[in-house]
């Protein structure tokens, strides 16, 4: 049985959230403050509960219901663990490499207004600079494949919309006839990733505006008027890109219950410089 943690989320909810509610009330919105209510209260008596007893024993016991919230560790434990195990049996044996694909505040303060619309963007952005690069003959040759995660949050509880990408050290050839392997220690160029995915996704910023499906609200009022809109879009574009170092993964050995790879950083991909 594994021992209960000396700290969970949820201390740390309950002894500073308020705290940082109020050092962040311009910045957190209703959704962020219901998931630091919610996993603070998650199996308390804040949330109501049930009594088990053993029909063996007699034995009695008060059973806290729990808040289900996606975000909360203890709701989602275990299907964490579910996921994680069904990656790993996915796992080809090769090293992998992480990638991430990263946006500017300039950027991520759209996204905040526009999250189904943007984060979609953002996904496909990053799996189309992915793929594009990896199949050109003069890079790697291969059609990938990939695992990718979005995260919206950063490991201070703020706003930081980014996707982690997985991805092994080599793909399919083009003409399906064989494996195509990177070369070691290096999956492709930092550089030419960060400059696709920026132009990739400004490309669809500017779209998404033209057919007015962007919404601005408080301070970003002013990004409704095309003139502003394109002053930022010509911000965003000027920007110098991030460019991280190159590790690789080692592949867990299986059969067995080997550890999930750690998310070492290979290359952090960024639209602007942080």
């Amino acid at each position: 049985m594994t021992a209960r943690p000396t700290f969970e989320l949820a201390d740390v909810f309950r002894r500073h959230g308020e705290a940082h509610s109020r050092a962040n009330a311009g910045h957190l919105g209703r959704v962020e403050r219901r998931v630091i209510g919610a996993v603070a209260a998650c199996r308390t008596a804040a949330l109501g509960g049930h009594i088990e007893r053993c029909d063996a024993c007699g034995a009695v016991r008060i059973a806290y219901n729990s808040c289900r919230n996606r975000h909360c560790p203890k709701c989602q434990g275990a299907a964490r663990a579910e996921w994680l195990a069904a990656r790993q049996a996915e796992l080809l044996p090769v090293p992998y490499f992480h990638v991430v694909f990263t946006l500017p505040p300039a950027a991520a303060e759209i996204a905040f207004q526009n999250k189904a619309l943007l984060y979609g963007l953002l996904m496909r952005t990053a799996a189309q600079t992915l793929t594009t690069l990896a199949a050109n003959p003069k890079r790697l040759g291969a059609r990938l494949g990939f695992v990718a995660v979005l995260h919206t949050w950063g490991q201070t509880l703020t706003h930081h919309p980014h996707v982690h990408c997985l991805v092994p050290s080599g793909g399919v050839a083009l003409d399906g006839g064989s494996w195509v392997a990177c070369k070691p220690n290096f999956f492709l160029s930092v550089r030419a990733l960060s400059r696709l995915f920026r132009r990739l996704f400004l490309d669809g910023l500017e779209a998404a505006f033209q057919k007015d499906k962007l919404r601005f609200f408080g301070a970003l009022e002013p990004l409704a008027d095309p003139n502003a809109f394109a002053e930022r879009l010509r911000l965003l574009r000027r920007d110098q890109c991030r460019v991280g170092g190159d590790v690789a993964i080692p592949t867990p050995r299986r059969p067995g219950r080997a550890v999930f790879p750690h998310p070492v950083l290979h290359g952090r991909v960024s639209l602007a410089l942080a």
